[in-house]
Parts: structure tokens; C-alpha cells; sequence
């Protein structure tokens, strides 16, 4: 019934202009005011993929990875993201060096969040 529908994920921010900035300017990605009085954003990803950024005055940041970016080379990439101000986080139980990488067993992976405390992370495919 729902197989061929083209799916949409969403989650909220407590500032959509700061999200706007951090996730076009900051990030490079394509982002469109969808509905400002409504306060919406529209976020199209690689693949034709899409979320929806919606302003939630009381918003609570996810306690997981809301968005996982496959990446080539993770450390030139945290490299980048760092040149650009983001900052990465340290998670007790995975092994990170300086620069917050993660390289334990499974994919080399870095977590850092929006400015809404979601929490994001580059990952190198393998």
C-alpha cells in the first residue's frame, strides 16, 4: 500500500533560522523556506531524499543520530566541518581520537549536532 510512496522524514529545531544557516551555509545543503509564518523548512538531500525541519517551541534535541552523512574520507570531511565551526562530540564507550573519529569496529564515524542539540554524524562508507 505505502511501497511506492516517496517518504519523508522530519524533526523539529528550536530556532529555524539558526537551522536554515547551519544546515545551507554551514553544511552546503540545499534548504528551502517551505512556510516561514509556519515555520518550515525543507532540506533535499543526495538521492532525491528529503526532510522536513519544523520550529517546535519546545523542542528536546534527539538522544540519537537523526541524520547519518556517508562520507568518502571521514577525516578530510571533519576536517571541513571543523574549518566551518562545527565542533565534534565525545560519547563515552567508542573509542575517538582528538578530533572526535571514531574508529572501533564498524564504520569510522563522527558525531557532532545542529544547534538545536540534534545530533548528526559523518561516516566513512567502507
Amino acid at each position: 500500500m505505502l511501497k511506492d510512496s516517496k517518504v519523508f522524514s522530519g524533526f523539529s529545531v528550536d530556532d529555524l533560522e539558526a537551522a536554515r544557516g547551519f544546515y545551507a551555509d554551514t553544511l552546503g545543503l540545499d534548504v528551502t523556506v517551505l512556510d516561514e509564518s509556519a515555520g518550515l523548512l525543507s532540506i533535499d538531500l543526495a538521492g532525491g531524499a528529503r526532510v522536513i525541519v519544523y520550529a517546535k517551541p519546545t523542542h528536546q534535541p534527539a538522544g540519537f543520530t537523526i541524520l547519518n552523512f556517508p562520507v568518502e574520507d571521514v577525516d578530510k570531511t571533519v576536517d571541513e566541518l571543523a574549518a566551518r565551526g562545527v565542533s565534534f562530540e565525545r560519547y563515552d564507550g567508542f573509542d575517538q581520537d582528538e578530533r572526535g573519529i571514531s574508529r572501533g569496529p564498524g564504520p569510522r564515524i563522527a558525531w557532532f549536532t545542529d544547534p538545536a542539540g540534534n545530533v548528526l554524524s559523518v561516516l566513512e562508507e567502507q
